[in-house]
């Protein structure tokens, strides 16, 4: 099981929307805080994101931005922002200077991987850098789509929002590979054992499991596993395990015995013993709760 991908399966809520912003020689628009993540791709002209910490990141044709914690930031055609409006007021023009695609996807904060729960305020991802081949293809593919309005073109721009996030993350990850999770998911026994555990959550996973899926002696499994991800690959199993059960309670009509034996639990009551340790909150009032907030 390829672990990044499941990761942004669990994490992940509804559907990704965007918002083309055509825009002339003076603007500026604050974004609200999210519960999610938002990005903007410059396909045409030039401005700055700002945020309440560090500095203004200059952007050009080509670059994307990922603020990948929902954090309010303003976009202006200058590093200052003292006339901003709210992004919901912005009025584009037919054919201004700078081309602008806003979005956002909408995350479950309750069960932030760490993967993601790593990444920075403000990922910004150069077009001059000359890296990451994809992400480049993928955002050629949406500007053409956004400009031409063809058939098929809302599943076209959706698939490609997705494609465009794991791209994102993907890019950061390659950027920072030397250090902490990034480093463990591309390190090739860690990445076995992980992979191992995510194809198969319900299996009794023990360490001499894990470690043999690794090639690794128990104890150094578990010295590199902790070293680089800060938790124990045990821990990391109980809390896999509680991520996967949230997003069954939150996407499918199983019950909650049927829930409990996908996450390893033989019982149902150790399952919700577990799970309301967890998040604090019992299976039932959690699925009920996720199913009221949906509906509002």
């Amino acid at each position: 099981m390829d672990v990044l991908s499941d990761v942004i399966t669990v994490m992940r809520t509804g559907r990704p929307s965007s918002d083309r912003l055509r825009l002339g020689s003076r603007w500026c628009y604050r974004f609200a805080p999210y519960d999610g993540a938002g990005f903007h791709v410059f396909l045409r002209g030039t401005g700055w994101l700002i945020t309440d910490h560090g500095d203004p990141t200059p952007l050009g044709p080509g670059d994307v931005v990922l603020v990948p914690h929902g954090g309010a930031h303003v976009l202006s055609d200058s590093p200052h922002a003292e006339h901003a409006v709210a992004f919901e007021n912005a009025v584009g023009e037919p054919d201004g200077p700078t081309d602008v695609l806003c979005g956002k996807y909408r995350l479950d904060r309750t069960r932030t991987h760490p993967v993601l729960a790593r990444l920075p305020e403000v990922v910004h991802l150069s077009a001059r850098a000359g890296r990451h081949a994809g992400l480049r293809a993928a955002i050629d593919l949406l500007g053409g789509e956004v400009v031409d309005r063809r058939p098929g073109r809302d599943a076209a721009v959706s698939g490609l929002l997705d494609l465009l996030f794991v791209y994102m993350v993907r890019a950061w990850l390659e950027d920072n590979a030397a250090t902490g999770w990034p480093q463990a998911l591309r390190d090739p026994p860690l990445a076995a054992a992980l992979e191992a555990l995510h194809a198969d959550p319900a299996r009794p996973w023990r360490l001499q499991d894990l470690a043999a899926a690794a090639g690794l002696s128990r104890a150094t499994l578990a010295r590199r596993f902790t070293s680089l991800t800060g938790q124990s690959p045990m821990a990391y199993v109980a809390w896999w395990r509680m991520a996967v059960a949230a997003r069954l309670l939150r996407d499918s009509d199983l019950s909650l015995p049927e829930i409990a034996r996908r996450v390893g639990y033989g019982s149902p009551y150790a399952f919700a013993h577990a799970f309301k340790r967890h998040f604090g909150v019992a299976p039932g009032r959690y699925r009920a709760a996720d199913q009221t907030a949906a509906t509002a």
